[in-house]
């Protein structure tokens, strides 16, 4: 029998296409070659504070997958998240191979015997590092939100079809099931005709935006890569922690994306068919006090008018409870997506499900809770639900043109606030309508040699 690699068996076997679907998980290979059977194998690129959060939680507390790479710029990280791993597999009497570290994420994807990445890297990095997995064959389980420059989501897309890789958004949302069942509610008309969506998420930390003060970059610490394809500013330790990365506009938008990519995914996930169309956006934001480093918006208050005649109310969760967005609600939560229909409507978030129809309000109340009344996480069914893609056993539950049809709303919002004029943006064309200057802010210039 011709020899055939890891990599090749799993993509020719798990395609998830019409008829049965051949799971890695109960074949054997021929006599003296290795054995198929053995579980998915892992690797984790950004392993910080949540990349390590949902590497522990999502993957090593199962025994569903082996995790066998990890990878930071930051030494002590990388080392530390290898070591956890393979001293918890010990521990567990988890019989796997051993976890390495590695500086370069490239070297990872040049292992024949690892089929897919996670990627939890700063925003900067999500998709250029997902764009070099899909060209090694590895699928791809990538952290929101998308990335900075929508021809590198077309790149992405691109890629994935040609080497056949299966792609998982991290919504974890998705996995909750009191928010599978609304949205299932919803979708089959119990609350009727959809005719406006409000949907509110955090704008920011309370915390300060720093000075940067230049400093030498410690020995083990990568600067120049974590930067990657992103301009090379003058480092300080304040530049690199998470508030940072997500406040500083060379490597983000901010909470409108990083944030709002979980309840407007809601929203798309009911609604794709309806939201792929054209749409204008216009409304007003604040950003954060000029003189340190933070440079993003931090509230917003923007409205959307799609060509489907759905309305989009989009606001940060300052302005939504200033404003009362929430007011029909029981419980407020920081965030969350609610559906107005021609019969009544639904109102989801991360821990609580309502609605003003009582049937409907029952079942969505029928979960386990906090003393609070706050429904219990679920998210750590995440990490199997990737691999489930991944062998086949199901098709994409969180696919890449969902995650570019969200992650698109908040850099229209972030567009139309930066350019103080309402915008129209053409998914089509993938442009906004007759405006070069808001459509430059929608491409990214990508530093040398960290291009794609």
């Amino acid at each position: 029998m011709k020899k055939i690699n890891r990599r090749s068996f799993l993509s020719k076997t798990s395609a998830g296409t019409a008829g049965i679907i051949l799971a890695p998980t109960i074949l054997h290979s021929c006599a003296g070659e290795k054995s198929y059977n053995d579980l998915l194998r892992i690797a984790h690129i950004g392993v910080g504070s949540r990349g390590q959060e949902e590497m522990k939680r999502y993957f090593v507390a199962f025994n569903s997958s082996y995790s066998v790479a990890t990878c930071d710029p930051f030494q002590q990280r990388r080392d530390a998240s290898a070591n956890y791993i393979n001293a918890t597999y010990k521990k567990r009497g988890f019989v796997a191979p051993k976890c390495k570290s590695y500086l370069n994420f490239e070297e990872i994807l040049e292992r024949d015997d690892i089929d897919a990445v996670h990627i939890t890297t700063p925003d900067h990095w999500h998709v250029p590092a997902a764009i070099k997995a899909a060209r090694a064959g590895k699928h791809i389980m990538l952290a929101k939100p998308l990335g900075l420059s929508y021809p590198n989501y077309k790149i992405l897309e691109k890629e994935l079809k040609a080497n056949n890789v299966r792609f998982h958004y991290g919504t974890q949302q998705r996995s909750m099931r009191h928010l599978q069942l609304g949205v299932n509610m919803i979708k089959e008309g119990l609350i009727g005709e959809i005719e406006r969506v409000e949907v509110w998420a955090p704008g920011f930390n309370p915390v300060e935006s720093p000075v940067c003060h230049e400093a030498p970059v410690p020995n083990d610490f990568d600067f120049d890569l974590w930067t990657g394809p992103a301009p090379l500013n003058s480092y300080c330790p304040e530049r690199v922690t998470n508030n940072s990365s997500w406040f500083q506009y060379d490597y983000s938008i901010g909470f409108l994306g990083g944030w709002g990519a979980h309840p407007l995914d809601i929203m798309i996930w009911v609604l794709k068919d309806k939201t792929s169309g054209t749409y204008s956006c216009e409304g007003a934001g604040n950003f954060w006090k000029p003189g340190g480093m933070y440079n993003n918006i931090k509230s917003w208050d923007v409205n959307y008018e799609y060509d489907s005649g759905i309305e989009l109310w989009f606001a940060s969760a300052d302005v939504a409870m200033e404003k009362e967005m929430l007011k029909n609600r029981k419980l407020k939560e920081g965030n969350g997506t609610t559906f107005y229909g021609s019969k009544g409507w639904i109102s989801m978030g991360r821990t609580t499900a309502e609605s003003n129809i009582p049937e409907l309000n029952a079942k969505l109340n029928n979960f386990p809770k906090n003393k609070k009344g706050y429904i219990l996480s679920e998210e750590n069914r995440m990490g199997n639900m990737f691999i489930d893609v991944v062998s086949g056993k199901t098709k994409e539950t969180n696919p890449l043109d969902e995650a570019i049809l969200s992650d698109t709303i908040s850099h229209m919002a972030d567009i139309a606030i930066r350019t103080h004029r309402k915008i129209t943006w053409n998914p089509e064309k993938g442009e906004v309508v007759n405006d070069n200057e808001a459509n430059q802010l929608f491409i990214r210039k990508m530093r040398k040699p960290y291009t794609v």
